[in-house]
């Protein structure tokens, strides 16, 4: 991502100069093509690690509820003392 970024400068700063010194129209429709594709670069890699990064989320919960289900069946089945589920009123 750093050199990514590092080359967006890069054309950032060639683009100042050919403002300041008139470089030609071939140099900015170039300069213009490649910081396009660089920036949908960025883009996609950018989306695609969100949405890595939401499937981490997911099985990382995934996990603890599974060790959650394991931790309750290990723990038995009683409920309460007498045996029986007891009824919450409110």
């Amino acid at each position: 991502m750093l050199i990514w970024v590092t080359v967006l400068f890069f054309l950032g700063i060639l683009a100042f100069m050919d403002s300041l010194f008139n470089y030609g129209d071939i140099f900015r429709q170039v300069n213009s093509v490649l910081f396009m594709l660089v920036s949908l670069g960025l883009l996609i890699r950018t989306t695609t690690k969100i949405k890595l990064r939401t499937v981490e989320g997911y099985m990382e919960r995934i996990k603890q509820l599974e060790d959650e289900l394991i931790s309750l069946r290990q723990g038995g089945h009683s409920h309460g003392k007498t045996g029986r589920r007891e009824s919450i009123s409110t």
